[in-house]
């Protein structure tokens, strides 16, 4: 009998590029396994073509007062045949999912459900970067070794876009609630006059929040390459790894170019924790300010040539 393991992660997306690592992990450590993951309907399509999992589930996140569509969730997971659970999402909701199952059929749980057969139970895990986290508790659960996070499977015709070479990723928005997360316009406008002049294409990424944002640098910096609510995270990844570099804010694409291979700068200010969460690798670096505006465009120019 084939055995059944599922995976939950549910994103952003900056969160879900970094567990790719584990994703392979358990892959390894179930090689004969039918491996499923649950995640969020924006990242269905793109993890269908990960090669560590045979199915993936959309999980649409009812509210309680959704009493259908979390019957049709319990029901789904209860019918599921799973063996083992690996919960990477970790969230209150995610541990909640443990009760789906009915007692007798509960499976093998790797998380922080208060009764997991593989609790992982370090009291620091919350000040653990989230690729230390991850390999602690896959460990917990038996899986020793824990590779980096990997989009080499990634594939995409990247090609259609017919980028000036070199190029560089510039990544200026994010989180359209977070605005302090974001390093003010007019530097990204200097920086993308700095990358031109040092014969650089600047190619703007970003999502639909961000249009207007990139469209106002584009006329403001002739030669600069708008590609912002054009890309797929699978475009992403391949023109990462051909991008002479990318710079950015604490956002999901800059992770995403980081993990395919972008030498990467990546700007922090006090909204969030770079020993918590940023990308990691020998090609990426960090800049941290408690407010962006005070983080000059010659520091980051600096560390742009250090890539």
């Amino acid at each position: 009998m084939v055995e059944k393991i599922l995976v939950i992660r549910h994103g952003a997306l900056g969160d879900l590029v970094q567990s790719t690592g584990p994703f392979q992990a358990i892959r390894a450590h179930h090689r004969g396994a039918e491996i499923t993951l649950l995640t969020t309907p924006p990242f269905a399509i793109f993890m269908g073509a990960c090669p560590w999992f045979d199915h993936v589930w959309q999980d649409h996140r009812p509210s309680w007062h959704q009493f259908t569509d979390w019957l049709h969730l319990r029901r789904r997971l209860s019918d599921g045949g799973f063996a083992r659970v690996y919960d990477l999402q970790t969230s209150r909701r995610s541990s909640l999912y443990w009760h789906a199952f009915p007692v007798r059929q509960r499976p093998e749980w790797s998380g922080i459900a208060p009764k997991a057969s593989h609790l992982h139970s370090n009291p620091d895990r919350d000040n653990m970067h989230t690729l230390a986290r991850q390999a602690d508790q896959l460990a917990m659960a038996g899986i020793t070794v824990t590779p980096p996070p990997d989009l080499s499977w990634v594939q995409s015709d990247a090609a259609r876009y017919d980028l000036q070479t070199p190029y560089a990723l510039v990544v200026p928005g994010g989180s359209a609630h977070r605005p302090a997360k974001r390093w003010p316009a007019d530097y990204y406008l200097a920086l993308c006059q700095r990358l031109l002049g040092a014969d650089i294409q600047p190619v703007l990424i970003g999502g639909r929040d961000e249009q207007y944002l990139a469209k106002v640098l584009a006329e403001q910096c002739p030669g600069v390459r708008n590609l912002t609510d054009q890309t797929s995270i699978e475009d992403l990844a391949v023109l990462a790894r051909n991008a002479k570099l990318a710079v950015g804010n604490d956002t999901g694409p800059m992770h995403v170019a980081a993990v395919a291979g972008a030498p990467s700068l990546v700007l922090f200010s006090n909204q969030s924790d770079p020993d918590l969460c940023a990308p990691q690798g020998d090609n990426v670096r960090t800049l941290r300010a408690g407010d962006l505006a005070g983080l000059s465009v010659d520091r980051v120019w600096d560390e742009v040539g250090r890539l």
